[in-house]
């Protein structure tokens, strides 16, 4: 059963392990381990086998295919939505955390999002201003040079501007063809 102190299978003996891995237990004699009197057995008074389950939503949670199932208390602050939400759903039910797709999916569901909110801002009345959010005019004011002395990137500096202001030029250039696809088209 998971989540209890009771282990569902015994472990291998230390015979068994030398026998089939090469050097095993060479760090078996406590002197030898500096680690040692932290790994020894400490009595929680813990009151219970299995904790009470929280109610899982309806929309459902998503988890690990590694795990037969959810840990009994997760949170629910940010549920999944959207397209981000749908990817990251994807992430968890087709690929294993140990493989890089499930992560670069939930990188991409993080972009996604982010992309998202960014629209959604310049639908809004107060829509965000890269200039003084990225931190562009605080670096020309405050010694710009002093800040990039030293750094270990200093081979991508000139990559900067392009990362920071790239997305927003690109996403007007496209502002621009598609008002004038459309003015053209009246």
């Amino acid at each position: 059963m998971a989540y209890t102190a009771d282990k569902p299978t015994p472990p291998p003996s230390a015979d068994e392990l030398r026998a089939r891995i090469p050097g095993w237990g060479a760090d078996l004699d406590p002197a030898d381990r500096p680690s040692f009197p932290k790994e020894q057995p400490q009595d929680l008074n813990a009151h219970w086998s299995f904790p009470e389950e929280q109610p899982e939503p309806a929309a459902g949670r998503e988890r690990s295919i590694e795990h037969g199932r959810l840990t009994p208390v997760f949170g629910t602050a940010q549920p999944l939505h959207g397209v981000s939400g749908a990817i990251r759903r994807y992430a968890y039910a087709r690929f294993s955390e140990a493989r890089a797709a499930h992560w670069l999916l939930l990188l991409a569901a993080d972009r996604v999002d982010a992309t998202g909110a960014h629209v959604r801002s310049l639908g809004s009345r107060h829509p965000d201003n890269p200039l003084t959010e990225t931190g562009v005019v605080a670096e020309r004011r405050w010694s710009p040079l002093d800040g990039r002395r030293g750094r270990v990137d200093a081979r991508h500096q000139w990559l900067d501007p392009l990362i920071v202001a790239g997305p927003w030029i690109l996403g007007a250039a496209g502002v621009v063809a598609v008002s004038r696809r459309l003015l053209r088209r009246r």
